[in-house]
């Protein structure tokens, strides 16, 4: 088309990307948290099916591999920072909530449940499939089974539950740039939430291996956002009334965010280097 290829690839993620715009456009957060609750169950299923392959249908349990792979540590430490790097939402949660007070219970439940959630499927992961897990485990899954269809039919929902509501801060924080004499008008909502969907669009179809892509903001960005700065903040803001233990804990995540972030970093960059040779 016009000089352009257009395989099954790109036509699926143009689709994905028409499909998901009106929940982008959404800007009652009313509303997306029922779209989100959705993607929740979707998550818990498709973990589910998991062991559900593992445990009943009896598939793998026999992979060995390397407990500790220490070349590839550092990628994985992004990879888990990156699971985490949910907290340019939390703002509007906490802003949209009817009872602000339950916020901490929210944001500690939440933490507590994807890291059980994340932890038994890297464990159960690992014992089925050992060192050939693809990027994504429905790969590995035999396609003959049922759970296996279901896992991946999730996975395929998944994306239109969350997407809208990880962009909502992106696109309020550009919807402020707009002049005080046009706020009203919805139309320029519509135009910045449209090009940050084709945005991301262009770009998932321009890199080859998001997996590093992945790596490298968890390393970067999510190490900076989530460990580094409340840590450096809250120092700042309660000078004087910081106990010595506070301080230690502080300055101990600190140090950490920034030694994960400076080796997770150079080993993403370094791997993407490679790949684009």
């Amino acid at each position: 088309m016009g000089g352009l290829e257009l395989n099954s690839h790109h036509i699926f993620a143009v689709l994905t990307a028409v499909a998901v715009l009106p929940t982008v456009c959404l800007r009652d957060l009313t509303l997306l948290s029922y779209i989100s609750a959705g993607g929740v169950v979707a998550s818990m299923l498709a973990v589910g099916c998991l062991f559900w392959a593992g445990l009943v249908d009896h598939v793998g349990f026999q992979s060995k591999g390397t407990v500790l792979n220490l070349t590839d540590l550092p990628v994985a430490i992004g990879l888990y920072g990156y699971c985490y790097s949910g907290h340019a939402v939390f703002p509007n949660i906490y802003t949209s909530m009817a009872k602000p007070n339950q916020y901490p219970s929210v944001l500690l439940t939440s933490f507590a449940l994807v890291t059980v959630m994340y932890a038994g499927t890297a464990f159960m992961g690992y014992i089925m499939f050992g060192e050939t897990t693809l990027s994504q485990f429905t790969l590995n899954m035999p396609q003959d089974l049922v759970a296996s269809k279901i896992a991946v039919w999730t996975t395929v929902v998944n994306p239109f539950t969350k997407f809208a509501l990880t962009m909502t801060p992106v696109a309020l924080s550009l919807e402020e740039l707009i002049p005080s004499s046009q706020s009203k008008s919805h139309l320029y909502s519509i135009l910045i939430r449209t090009a940050l969907v084709f945005s991301t669009l262009v770009v998932g179809l321009s890199v080859p291996f998001f997996g590093l892509v992945m790596s490298l903001i968890g390393s970067f960005l999510t190490m900076l956002v989530t460990l580094i700065l409340p840590c450096a903040c809250f120092l700042s803001i309660l000078k004087g009334k910081v106990t010595r233990l506070q301080g230690c804990l502080c300055v101990l995540v600190i140090v950490i965010g920034l030694v994960s972030c400076i080796i997770g970093t150079t080993s993403a960059l370094t791997k993407i280097i490679d790949n684009l040779k």
